[in-house]
């Protein structure tokens, strides 16, 4: 098993994915960075309210979460069989370049962090797709907890262990994703715009984690 799919790997990218999230609506006019549904929900509803500013306000995150996976996949495709780098790591490198940006921007720069932050966690959803084998999602829960749940009525059913260790490790990504957003929460209201930095730390560790590997 690649490092990239273990689990303290994924856990550290899902307690930055939920921090993310909790940042970008908190301190950035109530954009979910990661949960592109709601940014669909009210972009829809303020354009059908002929509210055209405030549709753009989530459309412009929308996109940019779209332009993030083309990208990550063009990444991947360009440098997957590189000796040099690996393309996970030049993912991770983007997106430290562009949370660390975020960290410096004024309140009136909101649309383009946004944008920027749905950018970055669009590369990561795209390039970490696997815990252990098991496909999940380290920047939203809804897949997670779909899986996750339906692991567990497969083991209570069945009693089939696989689908018990399938299950812990699916709501374990969903516990550690809330603990990440509570936090990211909490210190938005502390550290203001800086918060964001937290983020690009957490992901020079997980670069780490997968140079180690490689050694």
């Amino acid at each position: 098993m690649q490092t990239s799919e273990s689990f303290r790997l994924s856990a550290v990218l899902a307690f930055s994915g939920g921090f993310q999230d909790a940042y970008t609506y908190n301190m950035r006019d109530h954009v979910f960075a990661n949960a592109q549904t709601g940014n669909v929900v009210l972009m829809s509803q303020n354009f059908m309210q002929g509210n055209a500013v405030m549709g753009f306000h989530y459309m412009f995150p929308l996109l940019s979460f779209a332009v993030g996976i083309f990208i990550a996949e063009q990444i991947e495709n360009k440098f997957k069989n590189s000796k040099g780098i690996h393309w996970r790591q030049i993912i991770l490198f983007i997106e430290i370049l562009m949370l660390g940006l975020v960290g410096f921007m004024p309140l009136k720069l909101n649309m383009i962090a946004n944008m920027l932050v749905s950018f970055s966690c669009a590369m990561q959803v795209q390039t970490f797709r696997k815990v252990h084998g098991y496909g999940y999602a380290s920047t939203m829960c809804i897949g997670n907890l779909r899986s996750g749940t339906e692991s567990l009525s497969h083991y209570l059913r069945n009693k089939d262990k696989e689908s018990l260790y399938k299950a812990l490790h699916f709501w374990g990504i969903i516990i550690i994703f809330a603990i990440g957003a509570g936090s990211g929460g909490v210190l938005s209201n502390i550290w203001g715009i800086k918060t964001i930095l937290v983020s690009p730390i957490l992901l020079t560790f997980v670069i780490i984690m997968m140079i180690k590997e490689d050694r």
